[in-house]
């Protein structure tokens, strides 16, 4: 399976997602924005949901980083919060399994989690926020570590761009990681290769028209 990390090298994940309430949110339209993605040249897909990695599945070869989003009264870990979920997206063709893997109280051990992707046959990429969680996730066996929950969480840098100071600290630390979150532009995904990024996620300004059209909307409201 390193094989995937391999084809993900130096190239462009697209995440395809849509928040409950949004237009596209349907597993089909999910799965018409990965292969607008794949002609594009996206290298790889990060897939939130059951349905929608099933869906995608079906349509294209490329690798899937799938993922779940759960909203729990016991923690505030809400990407893939238990093993059992992590298997089932594995099952169901995701090559990763992504999960929150930060030093927040969880219902379950980054390690039970790992262990249960393994198990299911896919890799473990570790979302976390800060450089210790990722020691902390390779030390429990992750395969990959994603910058995605830094400044969203308590004990993180709270920036309103992508958090260049840990991908620096990833990458002196030798920490091979996947850079994800705020990288808003081409030029953003491109500074993060040159900070040492294995790969790059960029998700909003490619697949959420909704979010973008808020961009646009409040700087010419702001121009007046």
């Amino acid at each position: 399976m390193s094989s995937v990390l391999e084809r993900l090298r130096g190239g462009l994940v697209v995440s395809c997602q849509a928040n409950p309430g949004s237009p596209l949110r349907d597993p089909h339209i999910i799965s018409r924005l990965a292969l607008a993605a794949q002609q594009g040249g996206a290298a790889g897909l990060r897939i939130q949901g059951f349905a929608d990695v099933q869906a995608v599945r079906a349509v294209t070869s490329l690798p899937i980083i799938g993922l779940t989003k759960t909203d729990r009264d016991d923690t505030p870990v809400y990407i893939t919060p238990t093993a059992a979920e992590a298997a089932q997206l594995a099952e169901l063709g995701s090559e990763i399994v992504a999960f929150d893997a930060t030093l927040q109280p969880r219902p379950e051990s980054v390690q039970a989690i790992v262990q249960a992707i393994h198990a299911a046959g896919a890799l473990a990429m570790a979302d976390i926020s800060t450089l210790d969680e990722a020691r902390a996730a390779y030390d429990a066996g992750a395969d990959i570590v994603g910058t995605t929950l830094a400044g969203y969480t308590p004990h993180s840098r709270a920036l309103s761009t992508a958090d260049w100071p840990l991908m620096d600290e990833l990458r002196e630390a030798g920490l091979p990681f996947i850079a994800e979150g705020r990288l808003n532009s081409p030029q953003d995904a491109a500074e993060a290769v040159r900070r040492g990024a294995h790969s790059v996620v960029v998700g909003s300004a490619i697949t959420r028209p909704d979010v973008i059209t808020t961009w646009f909307a409040g700087a010419v409201r702001d121009a007046h």
